[in-house]
């Protein structure tokens, strides 16, 4: 799932005289950024959907024209996802269509308490393939582990399911700050989704063990390892690492595996349920690893399809991380170092 960006650090270097620096500078910073989501979620819902598209298009342009990191790294990404067809100016056009495409996810995210849901459903269940998968999960009373990438808008991919087959269980990353965290959590439990926090409390598997094994359905990212555990797979003809969780979860519960596609369409949503995956293998370590690689190749097809609805806009193959970095911890930022596709530059 797509998360807020974290809030960035005060420009500049070390202050001169630190008895001048605000004491308060770090809770300024969560309080300016917790009121920035209260005013998107409030303001953003109340304007014209023309006058929305408008403002996100020109701020997601702005900050393609601008280059930053986040800009510079989805082009790194992207570069890989295009393979030998990516030129300069394809991968400029599609690094300006992925940034586009963010913003409507962030548009949407805004937007979305005062949208018709039943209306959103529908187009979404009229754009659906592999609806099957989790009707046959629910008549065997077995769960389902439905991952996804960080791609198009997980939560209306969410919205559907709950409104379809009722509760659906997840697990998110903690924001800073808390009360923004507690702001995402209230939004996505309106839409009907149970959430588990990943850190700052109890460990989420036992309670998704729980639900998966009275049938229930419970949807997970499952491109990107927010651990040092991740399983080696190859990505788009990379090593990469993925979570274990889904495919662990899976095999220790015996339920489906489904991994899903999410993407825009030109006035709604499309999602793709795949056929559950066979997990090879009669030793659980054999089970996820098998899981995690075929994750990765259906990822990988949905990505390529469709590469701007994908959303990494962070470091992902282990080639950009900055030397030493462990194996396995993701970073929030590109090495300053790192190179640029010629066509982030232009």
């Amino acid at each position: 799932m797509s998360q807020p960006p974290a809030a960035p650090p005060p420009a500049g270097g070390p202050a001169r005289e630190p008895a001048r620096e605000p004491a308060a500078a770090p809770g300024t910073l969560d309080r300016l950024t917790d009121l920035g989501f209260a005013a998107g979620w409030s303001l953003v819902k109340a304007v014209p959907q023309w006058a929305a598209d408008g403002a996100f298009r020109v701020a997601a342009d702005t900050a393609f024209r601008r280059r930053g990191p986040a800009v510079r790294q989805l082009a790194r990404n992207l570069h890989r996802v295009l393979g030998p067809r990516s030129t300069p100016e394809l991968l400029a056009a599609t690094v300006q269509a992925g940034m586009r495409s963010y913003a409507r996810y962030w548009q949407e995210t805004f937007r979305l308490p005062a949208m018709d849901r039943d209306a959103v459903a529908a187009q979404v269940d009229a754009a659906t393939v592999g609806r099957e998968h989790i009707e046959r999960a629910q008549r065997e009373g077995r769960g389902i582990v439905l991952t996804v990438p960080h791609a198009g808008n997980w939560d209306i991919a969410g919205l559907w399911v709950t409104h379809h087959f009722g509760r659906m269980t997840t697990v998110v990353e903690r924001l800073r700050p808390e009360s923004l965290y507690d702001k995402f959590v209230a939004y996505r439990e309106s839409l009907g989704m149970e959430i588990l926090p990943l850190t700052g409390g109890a460990p989420p598997s036992a309670t998704l063990r729980e639900r998966l094994t009275a049938g229930g359905i419970i949807a997970l990212v499952g491109d990107r390892d927010l651990s040092a555990n991740g399983i080696p797979v190859t990505f788009f003809g990379e090593p990469a690492r993925f979570p274990a969780g889904p495919a662990m979860l899976a095999a220790l519960t015996d339920s489906y595996l489904c991994p899903t596609d999410l993407r825009f369409t030109t006035g709604g949503w499309a999602q793709h349920i795949h056929p559950p995956l066979e997990l090879a293998g009669t030793r659980l370590a054999a089970q996820v690893r098998s899981g995690a690689q075929q994750i990765a190749d259906v990822f990988e097809r949905g990505i390529g399809a469709h590469p701007t609805d994908w959303h990494m806009l962070q470091p992902f193959w282990p080639g950009d991380f900055p030397a030493g970095h462990p194996a396995g911890v993701p970073i929030k930022n590109p090495p300053a170092t790192a190179s640029v596709p010629t066509a982030a530059r232009r």
